[in-house]
């Protein structure tokens, strides 16, 4: 258990690091010119002077080659500077760490919300008797990944908010501005909760040791909570650590069409003003959320079945 465990924590920090990397390569490469966007300048204007300019690229390390400023930028951030925002000179941390409560009180509302939503269809479509429900309910996961999360977003509104005026259409206004968000948040993601546990259910159903369960007189509903689900949860496990990342990535679309005040509203202003650090520092909380998540899932898989375990132990031996 304890190689297990040291090996997942491996592989999390090599996450982290490819995350860091990639993305500072790319934003690398993005056209533009950040100092003159935090200045307020087109690269055309004249209200800044190029040797203001110069200053400026000196003073946030532009004007640095590519290998020295990956070197310093990924020094500062093992010891937790991500650097500073270039339209607005605040840590980027301080600004995440006052964004990230309502972002992690939308991902934390709509992930159960998820799970709840993918397995009730899941269970109902592997528990029916009729073959026309069956497939009409394992045809639902197909139709929501289908559905954008803006397009999904904006027809709650017009429904809950402006005809039924159930909820708040806009803002961070207590529990009822949540629910709207979190369900929008939520819809997407519990197609693939559904799409992967109603598979590994019809799987694990044709089992030899369900067969005899039921052959000894056990129901439809026991056999599939006591003997199939537990067997049919660690795909969906895996699934739901993958959320946790995508969540956060999501967010980023369902804060700005419900205005909500969040990651998704400032990665949105950081993006637009070409405001790189900040843009970096959500990417890897972003990726420090999946990390964290999946490691948690995988140190569940253990308790789940003890095989992974043995099987793990086979392979550092």
């Amino acid at each position: 258990m304890r190689r297990y465990v040291l090996w997942r924590l491996a592989q999390a920090v090599g996450v982290l690091w490819a995350a860091y990397t990639l993305t500072f390569f790319l934003l690398d490469l993005l056209p533009g010119d950040p100092v003159a966007a935090m200045a307020g300048a087109g690269l055309n204007s004249t209200q800044v002077t190029p040797e203001r300019l110069a200053e400026l690229r000196t003073q946030y390390g532009f004007d640095r080659p590519f290998a020295v400023r990956y070197a310093v930028s990924l020094g500062h951030a093992l010891r937790g500077d991500l650097g500073n925002s270039v339209a607005t000179g605040r840590p980027v941390s301080a600004t995440l760490r006052d964004a990230l409560p309502q972002t992690l009180q939308l991902a934390a509302a709509a992930l159960p919300l998820a799970v709840l939503f993918g397995a009730s269809i899941a269970l109902a479509a592997t528990a029916t008797r009729s073959r026309l429900l069956r497939q009409s309910l394992l045809s639902l996961p197909a139709i929501g990944i289908s559905l954008p999360s803006f397009w999904v977003g904006l027809m709650l509104v017009q429904l809950f908010s402006f005809r039924l005026r159930l909820f708040p259409a806009f803002g961070n206004d207590g529990p009822a501005g949540l629910v709207l968000p979190a369900v929008t948040l939520a819809l997407p993601a519990s197609v693939l909760v559904a799409q992967v546990l109603s598979k590994s259910l019809l799987a694990v159903l044709d089992e030899p040791y369900v067969q005899t369960a039921r052959a000894k007189g056990a129901g439809r509903v026991r056999v599939q909570f006591r003997h199939a689900l537990r067997n049919a949860a660690l795909p969906a496990l895996t699934v739901v650590g993958l959320l946790a990342g995508q969540l956060t990535a999501n967010a980023v679309v369902v804060e700005n069409v419900f205005s909500r005040n969040g990651l998704g509203r400032i990665t949105t202003d950081a993006v637009t003003v070409q405001d790189i650090p900040v843009v970096q520092g959500v990417v890897v909380f972003g990726a420090l959320v999946f990390v964290v998540v999946n490691l948690l899932v995988d140190l569940a898989y253990p308790l789940l079945d003890r095989r992974i375990v043995a099987s793990g132990r086979r392979s550092f031996a």
